[in-house]
């Protein structure tokens, strides 16, 4: 699939037009439809996966290995995952699938069998790096007046301390935080510093992303909460993050961390240490935001995500009806699976190949 973004998205990385990803559609014996989305881009940029490399290891790997044996749970697809190395989001991909299957047939709705118990999550929004500081302020006026209930500003050196300043200054109430994508070294530490005095929720992965120590030091030096995002791919890294003290907050991608059963082990990890979580996005189409909804309906998730509308991003998204948001809130499905429909003519539009797996042909 290959859907273009209404606006071009800017990070410290770079600009992006158009999305590029996988839907997995899952078939069983019955005829049960499940749904999962790629989230990787097409190029490395946040992690070392792309679109390319998931195509590979979910035909050459992964699918092979969903087909050894029936599945009874979908918390027993990262176990069989679990010898093939990293690769998350290919991984990702398929349990998302899985799961939704999974809900469908126990006619529940997927934030249930994940054992969340919200009815409706906060929606938070994120803002690329804009040409210019009014630009960023129409965007923050509109976004304000939409109701989100709160606003990260994506950041990198020589666009940072002025921006968030006259954000803050037009904007003293704004609930905001900023995300630097990696862009700032331990040679940053006054420059970040004086992002203290901009009453922060929080600044998101203002290190590399094997700095885990090196964020230890770095909140040692700093009153604003540091969130982790590119430094977590499992529980593993939140483990080691808390007991580093490397940051406050986390931010679960399901992509990043290879699915729900690793997400739904996070929250329950990052609730018994008192660490707030919050779901990030990654550009996704209808399916993964499901995917997203339905994870943030679990307890620990206190922070509003990333998981804004569908019109946010698309002028047609590829569920029906789209993902909607009132005033910074989303309601959550209460049908069974994801609680979205495929517009199919959607679907077609925007698809640019399709794979068929059989069982049997893959014996």
């Amino acid at each position: 699939m290959v859907m273009r973004l209404k606006d071009p998205f800017s990070t410290s990385f770079g600009t992006m037009q158009d999305k590029e990803f996988f839907i997995i559609e899952m078939i069983d014996e019955e005829g049960v439809r499940g749904y999962g989305e790629s989230v990787a881009f097409a190029s490395p940029w946040y992690t070392e996966e792309t679109v390319k490399t998931i195509e590979h290891m979910m035909s050459d790997f992964l699918i092979p290995l969903l087909f050894q044996e029936p599945i009874h749970h979908p918390d027993e697809v990262s176990e069989r995952f679990a010898i093939i190395k990293r690769n998350n989001m290919a991984k990702a991909a398929l349990e998302g699938a899985v799961w939704d299957l999974y809900a469908k047939r126990q006619n529940l709705p997927l934030a249930t069998c994940l054992g969340g118990a919200k009815t409706a999550i906060d929606v938070g929004i994120s803002v690329g790096i804009q040409p210019t500081i009014k630009d960023l302020l129409s965007k923050i006026e509109q976004y304000v007046l939409d109701g989100y209930k709160r606003v990260k500003l994506k950041i990198k050196p020589g666009k940072d301390l002025e921006v968030l300043k006259e954000v803050r200054r037009v904007f003293p109430n704004l609930s905001m935080m900023a995300d630097a994508n990696s862009a700032y070294t331990l040679d940053d530490i006054a420059h970040l510093q004086k992002f203290d005095d901009l009453d922060l929720l929080m600044i998101e992965q203002p290190l590399g992303q094997d700095d885990i120590i090196e964020h230890a030091k770095l909140q040692k030096e700093l009153q604003t909460p540091i969130c982790l995002d590119e430094s977590i791919y499992s529980l593993d890294d939140v483990k080691l993050a808390i007991e580093l003290g490397a940051c406050q907050i986390i931010n679960v991608k399901v992509g990043r961390v290879g699915g729900l059963t690793e997400a739904k082990k996070i929250n329950d990890y990052c609730k018994i240490h008192n660490i707030p979580v919050w779901c990030g996005g990654m550009l996704e189409a209808g399916i993964g935001r499901a995917h997203n909804i339905a994870i943030t309906t679990l307890e620990q998730f206190t922070l509003p995500g990333d998981t804004s509308p569908s019109n946010r991003y698309w002028q047609k998204d590829i569920v029906i009806p789209e993902v909607k948001m009132e005033q910074g809130v989303i309601q959550v499905p209460t049908t069974p699976g994801i609680g979205y429909d495929l517009d199919w003519a959607a679907v077609e539009e925007y698809r640019v190949k399709k794979r068929i797996f059989e069982r049997e042909a893959l014996r």
